[in-house]
C-alpha cells in the first residue's frame, strides 16, 4: 500500500522535472544559439541532438513496430519537431510570455475537450486564471508581429496534437516511442534549419552548446513526459503540464533573482492548486476504472 501511495507521485514529479529542463534548455538556446543560427538552426541542432542521443541509448530497432505503430509515432514525432520549430521561430518577434500563453491554448483545450465532470473544468479555470496572473499579458496586443502570433497559434495546435498521438502511443515502451518520435522530429526540422544557417550548424560553439541544450531541453523532459503520459488521462497532462510557466518563475527567482509580487506569487498557487487537483482526480478515476482496465495502463 505505501508503495502504491507513493506511485501516485511519479506522473507529478516526472512533469516537474520535465519542465525544469525545458525551462533551464530553452533559455540557454535563446541566449547563446538564436545570435549565430537563428530560430529555424537552434531547432535543427537541438531535436537533431535529442534524436541522435535517445537513438543511440535506446537503440529503438531491437523492438518490433506494427504498421499501424509506426503512423503513430511518426505523427507524435511530426507534431512534436513542429512544435518546437513553431515556437522558436514565434520567440524572434514577440514577448516570451506571450508565445508561452499562446501556446499553453493548445494543451488547455485538450483538456476542456476531454473534460466529462463539472470538477474537471474547476482545474482548467484554475490554470487559466493563474497563467492570466503570472504572464505578462499586459501588452498591447495590437503591436503584436502577426507572423509571431500565427507561430504561436501553429505550435499551441503541434502541442495539442503531440499529446494525442502521444498517448496513443504509451502503450509502447517509452525509450521506444521517444527514440523514433524524435528521428522523425529531426527528419522535419533539420533540412529547415539546414536551408537556413547552412555551414554556421558545423561551428564548434554551436555543435557544443546545441548538444547541451539537446540533452537539457528535449531528451530529458520528453523522456519523463513519456513516463508521466502512461499514468495519466489526456487532460491531466495537459492541466498539470501548465507548471511550466510557474516552475520557470521560480528558477528566475533562484537564479536571477527575479522577485515575483504577491499577484504573481498567487498566480503560482493557483497553477500548483489546479495540478495537484488534476493528479488527484486522475489517480481516482484510474483506482475506480475495471481492473482489467487499469492492467493496461
Amino acid at each position: 500500500m505505501p508503495l502504491r501511495r507513493y506511485s501516485s507521485l511519479i506522473p507529478l514529479l516526472a512533469i516537474l522535472g520535465s519542465v525544469t529542463c525545458l525551462g533551464l534548455g530553452t533559455s540557454w538556446a535563446k541566449h547563446s544559439l538564436f545570435p549565430l543560427v537563428g530560430a529555424q538552426g537552434t531547432t535543427a541542432v537541438r531535436v537533431g541532438f535529442s534524436a541522435l542521443l535517445l537513438l543511440l541509448f535506446w537503440r529503438p530497432w531491437r523492438w518490433q513496430l506494427s504498421r499501424a505503430d509506426l503512423r503513430t509515432v511518426a505523427l507524435y514525432g511530426a507534431a512534436l519537431g513542429l512544435t518546437n520549430l513553431c515556437f522558436y521561430m514565434a520567440l524572434r518577434t514577440i514577448p516570451f510570455g506571450i508565445a508561452v500563453a499562446i501556446e499553453f491554448s493548445g494543451p488547455l483545450a485538450v483538456a476542456l475537450l476531454a473534460s466529462r465532470r463539472p470538477l474537471d473544468f474547476v482545474w482548467v479555470a484554475l490554470a487559466v486564471a493563474g497563467l492570466a496572473l503570472l504572464l505578462p499579458l499586459g501588452h498591447d496586443v495590437s503591436n503584436l508581429d502577426p507572423t509571431g502570433v500565427l507561430f504561436a497559434l501553429g505550435a499551441a495546435v503541434c502541442w495539442a496534437s503531440y499529446i494525442v498521438f502521444g498517448k496513443r502511443a504509451s502503450h509502447l515502451h517509452a525509450g521506444h516511442s521517444v527514440s523514433l518520435g524524435l528521428a522523425m522530429a529531426a527528419l522535419v526540422v533539420v533540412p529547415v534549419g539546414v536551408m537556413h544557417s547552412g555551414a554556421a550548424l558545423l561551428s564548434p560553439i554551436v555543435l557544443g552548446v546545441g548538444l547541451g541544450v539537446a540533452l537539457i531541453s528535449s531528451a530529458i523532459p520528453i523522456s519523463l513526459e513519456m513516463v508521466a503520459l502512461k499514468r495519466l488521462t489526456p487532460q491531466a497532462f495537459g492541466i498539470m503540464s501548465s507548471m511550466e510557466p510557474a516552475v520557470a518563475a521560480m528558477l528566475a527567482y533562484i537564479l536571477l533573482d527575479e522577485r515575483l509580487g504577491a499577484g504573481q506569487w498567487l498566480a503560482i498557487a493557483m497553477i500548483m492548486a489546479a495540478s495537484m487537483g488534476s493528479s488527484y482526480m486522475a489517480q481516482r478515476q484510474r483506482r475506480a476504472a475495471p481492473a482489467g482496465a487499469q492492467a493496461r495502463i
